[in-house]
């Protein structure tokens, strides 16, 4: 099944190309469609992404030609600081140019991939301790926020330490890493979305949530970014916290998955007829259980029970998410969520929902990893 599925998503890729041209996927449309992005919001770095997966998996040269050509748009949109005043920064580079950096040990792309760190390093605010995550210093709505998707993006600060030596980078990652478990697990190891600092002197405000059914709920898109960015910080830094705070995450997410193992968009919203899924949400956090699968010895009980979550979750997705009986459509996954609250594509395809179910496939079908961390010295 993996494999049949991995082949459609090279495939649709494969088609894709002419079809976005130099843009980039973003989020659904009515008819199947992609909307298209010209490197304005954070998502682009996940089309990258898929066409870099697609050449390890095929070795079709069209793919690397099509990932190279987007990492060359990274160099322009980093010199021009085109919608840069955020902290998805690593969402953007680590897929796209530090891919590149990885797979051919491309100088360009390692430079792209450093610059760009130095580019999230000016996001991190002393008084507080952390990395904020929208606008400018000192904005009266965001500036004391931080919010649980960075855990993705501090692996782009690991991995510039580790190239250079420079150990702000992995100061800034350690903290920021720290002040979200502290901060953003809550003790059921559930998780707030955000949490607020005052912004002159660091004190803690509390936990809010931008994109979940409430304050208080836990947003499952947010709690699949902490398995998985815990589980990077622990691989990197191998700290047994990291480890463990993964590891109980993981079971919370899935011990309140649905009948179907595809996961609503936020655990506390009352399930009702019509209620999105997050179907990125759940491939998001089959690529974490796998991260974390790798890091649990052997004989581990929660290792066979993550191996098996995977499994019936990633199952799911293939046999009724995936559009394998739809050809002409250009997404992979059906009914992924992006800010349901917001009524921006409650219910539609997701760049990243696709990248990461790919990502999973990969690692079940020829047990390669992602692009968060380096794979081999290059």
């Amino acid at each position: 099944m993996w494999v049949e599925a991995l082949t459609h998503a090279v495939e649709k890729t494969r088609r894709n190309i002419d079809k976005f041209e130099n843009l980039f996927p973003w989020t659904g449309l009515d008819g199947g469609d992609y909307k298209r992005s010209d490197h304005q919001d954070w998502t682009e770095g996940f089309w990258s992404g898929m066409l870099w997966l697609s050449y390890e998996a095929s070795g079709d040269r069209v793919f690397r030609e099509a990932a190279v050509r987007t990492v060359h748009s990274f160099r322009r949109r980093l010199d021009t600081f085109k919608v840069l005043d955020h902290h998805d920064i690593g969402f953007l580079y680590l897929p796209s140019a530090v891919a590149w950096w990885m797979l051919e040990g491309n100088e360009e792309a390692k430079t792209l991939g450093l610059e760009a760190a130095d580019v999230l390093v000016k996001r991190w605010r002393p008084a507080g301790g952390y990395i904020q995550a929208w606008g400018p210093a000192g904005d009266p709505q965001n500036g004391g926020r931080i919010i649980i998707d960075c855990l993705l993006n501090i692996p782009l600060l690991y991995w510039a330490y580790e190239k250079t030596g420079n150990k702000q980078y992995l100061e800034v990652a350690l903290a920021h890493a720290e002040k979200s478990r502290r901060y953003l697990v809550r003790g059921d190891d559930s998780s707030y979305h955000t949490f607020y600092f005052d912004q002159e002197n660091g004190e803690p405000i509390g936990g809010g949530t931008h994109q979940g059914y409430n304050d208080g709920s836990t947003w499952t898109r947010g709690q699949a970014w902490g398995i998985y960015g815990f589980i990077l910080s622990y691989k990197y830094t191998q700290n047994p916290v990291y480890l463990e705070v993964s590891r109980r995450m993981a079971a919370y997410f899935i011990s309140r998955l649905p009948a179907d193992q595809v996961t609503y968009w936020d655990f506390d919203v009352p399930i009702e007829t019509g209620t999105p899924r997050d179907s990125s949400a759940t491939a998001i956090a089959c690529c974490g259980m796998l991260e974390l699968i790798d890091c649990l010895p052997e004989g581990d009980p929660d290792r066979e029970r993550f191996v098996k979550a995977v499994f019936r979750c990633m199952t799911s997705l293939t046999e009724n998410y995936l559009t394998s009986d739809d050809p002409d459509a250009e997404g992979l996954l059906r009914h992924g969520s992006y800010h349901v609250r917001g009524g921006m594509s409650p219910d539609d395809f997701v760049i990243w929902g696709d990248y990461f179910y790919m990502e999973a496939l990969m690692r079940l079908v020829r047990g390669v990893p992602g692009y968060w961390y380096e794979r081999e010295s290059n």
